[in-house]
């Protein structure tokens, strides 16, 4: 049964903007996390977590979530998950504390994981030929799009009311999408057996929290030797002598070891698998994916490091911060819609290599330009290159990864896919996020040593506090009486760290468009009289032929 072409737009556009909501969420908590340390009196690794935990979760969950929806129906999911989201932006809203911000973050974050790869899923099931380049355009350049706008959203509504405010937007949005979700057929995978592969999933979940974990809270408690005590409820961390940081990572490690152990046995034994490791196989899914991960620990990298810079050093508002950040966003919203017309001529791969080539100078360019004394005029179209750059790679690149894979593995594939890409924005903040809190802490304390007079206790005292605030302090430390001296070495320190921290972001985005020349070329195949006619109906779809094909794949 053909789908109602118009009708299959309409779905695509609630599709688009119900995915906008975690996405927007993701990118919106930069900005306003200035906002949540003061309130909440957060550390530093707090804020990490409260960003970080959303993208681990939502990264360890996407797998299994995703083939639930193929069994269950990806609308269903769809509807699920945004009601879940819904509930839990409330929970963030009202959050008296640290840990109850981050917890609403956690239910955030399994919530996120039922919405997105539904979506990526329908679309990728419901559009072939011609039609599902532009679909895939239309979705990413919304993606993108909505991804940069999170901060000028959040950055105006701290301003205006306060950062609670950036979780109880969520609210209306959600029911606006589950009232439209009406408009999206759904699609139901029936060619394979259901079942639940526990220890994938606990393996998964254990590998990313372990590491990520360790990256975020080895400034904290020490990457070897513990300098803080850990605690958690009753319990304390026994040994003095190792920080439970190597622990976590090393028991990351090998979780993600058994991962794939036990995954490459359950496949062997035609069991339920949470990731079909035979899709690696496919050179535009392993390679499409290992680059979207190094481009996610960039991108985000980024947008992390930037609002805490402009807001203590340049002292901006949380919405003037949005409206720099904003020239990110219209630089994607006109990058994206010409992704699928450069495709369509010169191939999906040039595309996503040529979008991240531009982010690649344009990153440099920011890095270098981050200054106490730096003027927001040669930053903005910075941003807006590094933004037509996003634009370009983010939707493509989606298309080639999923490309090779059946209608009927959409569901699987499409949260490995965003997995991946989950799994690079929380290493990205937490590695540039060490990054920047070690390299403030290095910088403010030897600024801090050459100020004549300043006791080395005083200078030991703010230096710290520096560090574990992310600089967020200097305002504060700023209004105390003769603090002149002080607040120029805390700006040159947090203006090298922040440098440093760029070029760490940019060195990401480098690496990712090397990994991009070793995509396939890709180019779509002829379109059939009705791209609907490989499926009998919209609830069964069947091992979809390929809509692309390889060019000169050797």
């Amino acid at each position: 049964m053909a789908h109602n072409s118009s009708r299959r737009w309409f779905g695509l556009a609630v599709l688009a903007f119900g995915v906008s909501v975690i996405i927007v969420d993701a990118t919106i908590v930069n900005v306003i996390v200035p906002s949540i340390i003061g309130d909440l009196g957060l550390e530093i690794a707090d804020a990490e977590w409260v960003v970080t935990i959303y993208s681990v979760l939502f990264a360890a969950l996407l797998l299994p979530l995703g083939r639930v929806g193929d069994l269950l129906g990806r609308r269903r999911m769809f509807r699920i998950g945004l009601i879940g989201f819904g509930a839990a932006s409330i929970l963030a809203a009202a959050a008296p504390s640290g840990a109850a911000l981050i917890g609403a973050r956690v239910l955030q974050g399994l919530a996120a994981a039922m919405i997105l790869p539904s979506t990526l899923a329908s679309v990728n099931a419901l559009f072939r030929g011609k039609e599902r380049a532009i679909a895939f355009g239309v979705w990413g350049s919304v993606v993108g799009g909505m991804a940069a706008l999170g901060p000028l959203l959040g950055g105006w509504l701290t301003t205006t009311f306060d950062w609670r405010w950036a979780f109880w937007i969520n609210v209306p949005i959600v029911l606006v999408v589950l009232v439209g979700s009406v408009l999206v057929d759904e699609t139901i995978d029936r060619t394979h057996a259901p079942g639940w592969d526990v220890g994938g999933i606990a393996t998964s979940a254990v590998g990313l929290g372990g590491i990520v974990f360790g990256l975020i809270e080895g400034n904290r408690y020490g990457w070897w030797t513990p300098i803080r005590e850990f605690r958690v409820g009753s319990w304390t961390w026994p040994s003095t002598v190792l920080s439970p940081v190597p622990v976590a990572i090393a028991v990351g490690a090998m979780a993600l070891v058994g991962f794939v152990t036990i995954e490459r046995r359950r496949g062997a034994e035609g069991r339920t698998v949470l990731l079909d490791l035979g899709l690696l196989r496919l050179r535009s899914f392993r390679n499409g994916n290992l680059t979207s991960a190094v481009l996610g620990l960039g991108e985000f990298g980024v947008i992390f490091v930037l609002p805490l810079f402009l807001q203590a050093v340049l002292g901006f508002t949380a919405f003037r911060v949005g409206l720099v950040l904003s020239s990110l966003a219209l630089g994607a919203f006109i990058g994206g819609p010409f992704a699928a017309g450069l495709a369509h001529r010169y191939g999906p791969r040039r595309v996503v290599s040529a979008g991240m080539a531009i982010e690649a100078v344009a990153v440099f360019a920011i890095a270098w330009v981050l200054d106490p004394a730096m003027s927001v005029t040669a930053l903005v179209p910075l941003l807006f290159v590094y933004g037509i750059g996003v634009g370009l790679a983010t939707a493509q690149l989606t298309n080639v990864i999923l490309v090779e894979v059946p209608a009927t593995e959409s569901g699987m594939a499409s949260g490995a896919r965003t997995g991946f890409r989950q799994i690079g924005s929380a290493l990205g903040i937490a590695i540039i996020g060490t990054v920047l809190a070690t390299s403030l802490g290095a910088h403010t304390a030897d600024n801090l040593s050459r100020i004549p007079g300043l006791p080395p206790a005083v200078a030991d005292t703010v230096t710290e506090i520096i560090k574990t605030t992310g600089g967020q302090a200097l305002p504060e430390i700023a209004a105390r009486p003769d603090s002149g001296p002080v607040v120029t070495a805390i700006e040159e320190a947090f203006g090298s760290a922040a440098t440093t921290a760029g070029l760490t972001a940019a060195a990401f985005i480098v690496f990712g468009f090397l990994l991009s020349l070793t995509l396939p070329d890709v180019a779509e195949a002829p379109e059939r009289d009705d791209p609907a006619d490989d499926r009998s109906t919209p609830n069964e779809l069947p091992g979809a032929e390929t809509p692309l094909h390889h060019v000169g794949d050797a």
